[in-house]
């Protein structure tokens, strides 16, 4: 009988066991709770019932079309600590950066954002919908910051689909390029950039729910992936 269903709540014969015998061993002021979580148990939990689900794999070459707008997820809200930690990395002594009575005098009237940090945000952004599955960045064009940044603002992105094309020198990869806008809180638009890049064709990496890309053979789920 262990593990068949008998039809009480969808629970195998053994949930209903344990079940009642926890019940008869059970404060009477817990009883309510414990049915109440007994209703809400799945139907079943027998392997039979698993199943690998695919997760999202990112666009490949043939996913993309010239005019796709994505507006991509998660936007992100600057703090100093980002402004700061960019500016000592990358050794930029611009005091608009790092240093408040100075930028306070500005006609901006506070430190602004690292622009290189705005940037890099951008890109990271949509990594999720268009470069998941780059090979390389080729190129960043027409730059251009719109609008200061400032600690507190939130950032979000989305990209256009400009061009793709075959590549010339390699047949597992396509050529996309993209513009990406990033914008403020308040609609403002404060960056914009042309990234052009290699992705991979969905044709020749075949990515499945137990082999998703970047996952070598034999690791995790099996057998033999349900």
């Amino acid at each position: 009988m262990t593990g068949e269903k008998d039809g009480t709540f969808g629970l195998t014969s053994k949930e209903v066991q344990f079940s009642i015998a926890y019940l008869n061993t059970t404060r009477p002021f817990r009883r309510t709770f414990i049915r109440q979580s007994i209703l809400q148990l799945p139907m079943s939990d027998t392997p039979d019932d698993r199943r690998l689900v695919s997760g999202w794999q990112g666009r490949f070459y043939e996913d993309f079309a010239v005019g796709d707008v994505s507006k991509h997820p998660f936007g992100r809200t600057v703090t100093e600590t980002d402004n700061v930690w960019l500016t000592n990395l990358t050794m930029n002594v611009n005091p608009m950066h790092f240093n408040e009575p100075y930028a306070a005098a500005t006609e901006f009237g506070e430190r602004l954002v690292d622009g290189l940090f705005v940037i890099a945000l951008a890109v990271g952004m949509s990594v999720i919908d268009l470069t998941m599955n780059a090979t390389a960045n080729l190129g960043y064009d027409d730059v251009r910051h719109h609008a200061p940044v400032f600690h507190g603002d939130t950032i979000f992105a989305e990209s256009e689909i400009l061009d793709k094309r075959e590549s010339e020198s390699r047949d597992h990869v396509g050529i996309v390029t993209a513009e990406v806008r990033a914008f403020n809180q308040d609609d403002d638009l404060v960056l914009s950039l042309e990234r052009t890049f290699m992705v991979l064709k969905r044709s020749e990496v075949e990515p499945s729910a137990a082999r998703p890309t970047g996952w070598p053979e034999g690791v995790g789920t099996q057998p033999e992936d349900l």
